[in-house]
């Protein structure tokens, strides 16, 4: 049976993937001038589809960047994409493109920017890491500062975590621990990370270079909700080498299980009891909350 073919968004139309293209000299190819958010699609539902949208707009405004529609309609929009592939789970990547210009930098010869919503679906880490858990490495290549660009600006210049990505790849292991200007932890290349000792649960601040993930803050409200104590704090590499448990979020990888760190096993080197509850949780509350997707009858 031939599958359906995907539609995307495309300034303000939906188009077949086929014709889905931008020009050659839009900047967000150019020069990777412009922003974007993954999304989550669970049950049917947007999961926390306003917090993603107000990042969004942050981010263009941090930017400069024009955002040719209103909030209400690109939620709108987004919705709309995801009703016209009837997913019920899957994943939604909304791109701002600063849009076609010249070929010089400046970006005021952009008349209008573009804007695109693909859904479709997202698979970050093999199904079995799961339950086995990831091996981490300590990535060369460092987070930029903040005094070059926020962390809080979901870039489409995304190289810096691409190179460390490699380093990943290259040392056989799915993910990496990039470190800030201070050689403190920041981030993943592409998710957060928590640690848990003694009963207790630690992440970088944001002001150690990691974003404010929005699956980073809705797990937060599970541990409260479970009891824990969170610290939002300064860590190093030891923190992670002398954890009893590690995992990592974020919104393609959801919550995910770290064991093992620079060939340094964390805690017993398999997923622990508290990471796998706050895993469930997690699960019942993306299964539960979220925006509905207005489907066709």
């Amino acid at each position: 049976m031939a599958t359906a073919p995907l539609l995307i968004h495309l300034d303000g139309k939906l188009v077949p993937e086929s014709e889905a293209k931008v020009s050659v000299f839009d900047h967000g190819l150019l020069y990777g001038d412009g922003c974007f958010e993954g999304i989550r699609i669970y049950n049917g539902r947007v999961f926390r589809l306003t917090e993603h949208l107000v990042r969004l707009y942050e981010s263009a405004r941090s930017i400069c960047l024009t955002i040719p529609i209103s909030f209400e309609e690109m939620e709108k929009a987004t919705l709309e994409t995801v009703a016209a592939n009837n997913l019920r789970d899957g994943y939604i990547r909304l791109v701002i493109t600063r849009g076609v210009g010249s070929l010089g930098l400046n970006p005021y010869q952009c008349p209008k920017a573009g804007v695109i919503i693909i859904a479709s679906g997202i698979t970050l880490y093999p199904k079995e890491k799961y339950e086995t858990g990831l091996n981490l490495i300590t990535c060369a290549t460092r987070r930029p500062t903040a005094a070059a660009l926020s962390p809080q600006v979901k870039s489409l210049n995304y190289l810096n975590n691409i190179m460390a990505k490699i380093e990943c790849i290259q040392a056989g292991c799915e993910e990496g621990i990039m470190l800030n200007e201070q050689g403190n932890v920041a981030e993943c290349t592409g998710d957060n990370v928590f640690v848990l000792k003694n009963g207790q649960v630690f992440t970088p601040t944001i002001a150690s270079g990691a974003l404010n993930g929005i699956t980073r803050m809705a797990v937060i409200e599970v541990m409260r909700e479970m009891g824990l104590t969170i610290h939002e704090v300064t860590m190093t590499r030891h923190d992670i080498y002398t954890a009893d448990e590690c995992f990592l979020t974020g919104t393609a990888a959801e919550v995910i299980p770290a064991v093992q760190y620079d060939r340094r096993p964390i805690g017993d080197g398999k997923p622990g009891k508290l990471t796998a509850e706050i895993i469930k949780r997690f699960k019942v509350l993306a299964n539960s909350t979220g925006t509905p997707v207005p489907y066709a009858a």
